[in-house]
């Protein structure tokens, strides 16, 4: 059983290489595909084998999925804000460093995540219901700093407010004839707004990337403040509804703030500790919060302590192994990014997004997708910070709670 096991684990961090690397395919994909077959094909093998290959995948998809995100622009539905600070460390040759600063969140996050993941199971089954509570007034005020740090407060709101007013009618898609309803509205959403807006202004701009200085970036003292704001925030995220890793990275760099390098640790950490976070959900409120912890949930049904540990344990062997993975790949990429015509490669990757967005979310996605990038466009043009974008996620998150 022991040797099923590996094997399994094994393979579910080549999946997560895999899902991480190119840009669109994500785990819950493959979490459905093993569903499906669980119940027909592959229903002689044990659910402990699939419970160690989704837990493994989806860990290593966090860390894998910023490769993407900050050398191509092409972001994750958890990954879009990397595309701010790393694609401007990028256009700077420190790239690599963008990538690994997120490598060392994700995997500081694994370790605080073994360490804190029984304790906090006493802790959040007693404040579940106050944290449920207080998270649409929380929201509201991260809400106002995000506006109030603003130098340009004005352009800000009108930022923030379109930014939301379109994530509203966006995520409210979902009636009509089958054909014109929204599937997967996240993707072509912040697709448009973080990514495709990017990889436009880079085609106008016609933007060269440096040779990229395969360096470590110092991170003496950078390391506390990003951790801890990822360590309060992502709870939020894993245990309540209408909450992502986007704007649980907001929480945490508002409770502690941080530099453009300390955000991109907190990135990687809260993205690696809301997915960790999802299983430990599972197992207190009998809830998921990811498309992984959904899939494990239909696979093993009860859902025991055994399993919680089980799965705490692939996730530190898959996450170390994830990490020393990235840095080979980030190191790989690095060496021949500058080579590549920039703007032929945000074109291809344009094109690609465009097709796969039109392959799963049909006709309407890809108006949304056209909508959504020219709002980035123009959000851009106005020179204030990109996660005043966020109000696409955080409006429809605070009325998701104030409004029944």
């Amino acid at each position: 059983m022991l040797a099923e096991i590996i094997l399994f684990l094994f393979a579910g961090i080549l999946f997560g290489t895999l899902t991480g690397l190119i840009p669109g395919i994500h785990i819950n994909l493959v979490g459905v595909s093993l569903v499906a077959l669980s119940a027909s094909l592959l229903s002689s093998i044990n659910p402990i084998y699939f419970v160690v290959f989704i837990s493994s995948m989806a860990i290593t998809h966090t860390f894998i999925d910023f490769i993407p995100s900050i050398f191509l622009g092409c972001p994750d539905t958890d990954t879009e804000l990397s595309v701010l600070p790393g694609h401007e460390l990028l256009k700077k040759g420190q790239g690599y460093q963008a990538i690994i600063l997120t490598c060392y969140g994700s995997l500081a996050a694994i370790l605080i995540l073994v360490l804190i993941a029984f304790p906090s199971i006493l802790l959040i089954s007693k404040t579940y219901g106050f944290l449920q509570k207080i998270i649409p007034y929380l929201l509201i005020l991260v809400s106002f700093l995000l506006i109030a740090l603003e130098k340009k407060k004005f352009k800000a709101i009108v930022v923030f407010l379109l930014a939301g007013l379109l994530g509203l009618i966006v995520l409210n898609l979902d009636s009509g004839a089958s054909f014109f309803v929204l599937k997967e509205p996240l993707l072509p959403l912040l697709t448009g707004l973080f990514g495709a807006s990017m990889l436009v202004t880079s085609i106008q701009t016609k933007t060269k990337i440096p040779k990229q200085k395969i360096t470590k970036p110092k991170i003496k003292n950078k390391l506390l403040s990003p951790l801890l704001g990822a360590v309060i925030a992502s709870p939020f995220s894993s245990f309540l509804p209408g909450l992502g890793s986007g704007q649980a990275a907001i929480i945490g760099n508002t409770i502690s703030k941080t530099d453009r390098k300390g955000f991109l640790i907190l990135l990687g950490a809260t993205n690696t500790l809301v997915m960790g976070f999802s299983f430990v959900s599972l197992y207190i409120i009998s809830r998921t919060r990811t498309g992984a912890a959904v899939a494990i949930q239909k696979i093993i049904g009860e859902f025991s302590w055994k399993i919680l540990v089980l799965i705490l344990s692939t996730v530190l062997i898959s996450g170390l192994v994830a990490f020393f993975l990235t840095i080979f790949l980030a190191k790989f990429f690095s060496k021949r990014i500058d080579k590549m015509n920039y703007s032929k490669l945000s074109l291809i990757t344009l094109v690609i997004l465009t097709i796969l967005i039109l392959l799963v979310s049909n006709i309407l996605g890809l108006i949304v997708l056209i909508i959504s990038t020219l709002t980035g466009i123009y959000c851009i043009s106005l020179g204030v910070r990109r996660t005043n974008m966020m109000g696409c996620l955080l409006i429809p998150t605070i009325v998701f709670y104030l409004i029944p």
